[in-house]
């Protein structure tokens, strides 16, 4: 049960403005690295809106000094590797790593991902399926919503926790059980779940 567990708080509604990132690898189902960085924004994507400010706290001065993507990407490329990206409602955050770069203009890194919120959808019975309930479901609790690392910490965690229960040893077998697909990010790793998906594919 290796991957790497990511998310992102953003600036305003443009999925290119990435304002934090929160990383946390697991490996046989347990946590060994975590890493949290603030992400100045690029133009004209730097707008921090009132609503999403309210939402996680971070304010322009907070990231004024911080790296911009174009200088977090090698060490977000050495700490995730090659490993499957995990994220609740991973779309989102794979939306964001891919409109990020195209607004730095570096190459969009290349990566399966799995939906945790997907994965919960198929393992839990809730009246929700928000970060914090799910989260709760699984077992870890008191968390602080909004924060990217504590957000990546809760994402992985479901993951284990319904691996766990549905007695799957790898996330390929626990996307197999719970029948939910892979996504991908990068344009290598989109084209490869294209093939695996297209016509012929179904022959």
């Amino acid at each position: 049960m290796d991957f790497t567990a990511i998310d992102f708080e953003t600036a305003n509604p443009s999925s290119a403005s990435a304002c934090s990132i929160g990383l946390v690898k697991v490996r046989d189902g347990v946590v060994v690295d975590r890493l949290h960085r603030y992400i100045r924004p690029p133009f004209p994507h730097d707008e921090f809106s009132e609503w999403n400010v309210r939402v996680h706290g971070i304010t322009r001065g907070m990231v004024a000094d911080a790296a911009g993507w174009a200088e977090l990407l090698p060490a977000f490329r050495e700490f995730a590797g090659d490993d499957v990206l995990v994220a609740h409602n991973a779309g989102f955050d794979m939306r964001v790593i891919e409109k990020t770069s195209e607004a730095v203009g570096v190459e969009v890194p290349n990566h399966r991902s799995l939906c945790s919120l997907q994965v919960a959808r198929r393992t839990y019975h809730l009246e929700s399926y928000r970060l914090p309930v799910a989260a709760m479901a699984a077992g870890f609790k008191d968390f602080s919503h909004h924060d990217a690392l504590a957000d990546a910490e809760a994402c992985a965690a479901i993951v284990v926790h319904a691996a766990r229960r549905h007695e799957a040893d790898d996330l390929d077998r626990l996307a197999h059980v719970t029948r939910v697909a892979f996504g991908a990010v990068g344009r290598t790793a989109a084209t490869a779940r294209a093939a695996a998906h297209g016509p012929m594919a179904l022959q």
